[in-house]
């Protein structure tokens, strides 16, 4: 469970957010497991920008084919929509399909992520660094961390 606060008329009100329900502002929310199990003929979901859309009634009609949506199935389409350079009118399409938002959990767990994984690029490339110049013996090597 997330508590969220949420606005109305400026009250202030603690409600707990359950997995499918709204945060006050009518934005419904999806964990990432309940995208991930929508994954068949009967149910195909794709998350592209943290929104959620069921495209289950659009995979015959997409231009690029069935299987280009299928390959996304149950998880994040972003990179992969953003590398075809989509249309303004796919683009208008593709919000029809929006159904809710990827649960605010989900992507602040993605920007600690991401945070863990540049501090370790950066130790990689400091012991790295470290090897070459012991083994090159050179003095003038010096290492600036970022």
């Amino acid at each position: 469970r997330v508590s969220v606060t949420s606005r109305t008329n400026n009250t202030h009100l603690n409600k707990p957010m359950e997995n499918n329900e709204t945060d006050g502002t009518g934005v419904k929310y999806y964990r990432l497991s309940e995208v991930e199990e929508r994954n068949s003929f009967k149910s195909t979901w794709i998350i592209i920008h943290n929104k959620v859309y069921d495209v289950t009634k659009f995979l015959e009609e997409h231009p690029g084919g069935e299987e280009v949506l299928r390959e996304q199935v149950g998880g994040d389409a972003t990179e992969s929509f953003e590398d075809v350079g989509h249309s303004t009118d796919a683009r208008e399409m593709a919000s029809s399909m929006v159904i809710g938002e990827l649960h605010p959990v989900k992507k602040k767990n993605e920007k600690a992520r991401e945070v863990s994984v540049a501090v370790i690029l950066n130790c990689i490339l400091h012991v790295l660094h470290v090897l070459l110049c012991s083994h090159q013996s050179l003095r003038s090597c010096t290492y600036i961390a970022r």
